[in-house]
């Protein structure tokens, strides 16, 4: 590998693990039901598509 090529994973790898802590709180609240920064703009879409589809987020999808 050339010394390029290693800058380019050590940055990868760098910018991962910064993204490991936020996007996981993220992902918790997410799954916990609770509001998030994105809820104003998701919620409205997710509701929409629910409607499309012709199913609610209570039903069951198993």
């Amino acid at each position: 590998m050339t010394s390029y090529e290693w800058m380019q994973t050590v940055v990868f790898f760098a910018v991962l693990l910064a993204a490991i802590k936020p996007v996981g709180g993220y992902m918790a609240k997410v799954f916990q039901g609770e509001k998030t920064l994105l809820s104003p703009v998701l919620v409205p879409i997710e509701n929409m598509i629910y409607k499309v589809c012709g199913t609610s987020k209570e039903e069951e999808t198993g």
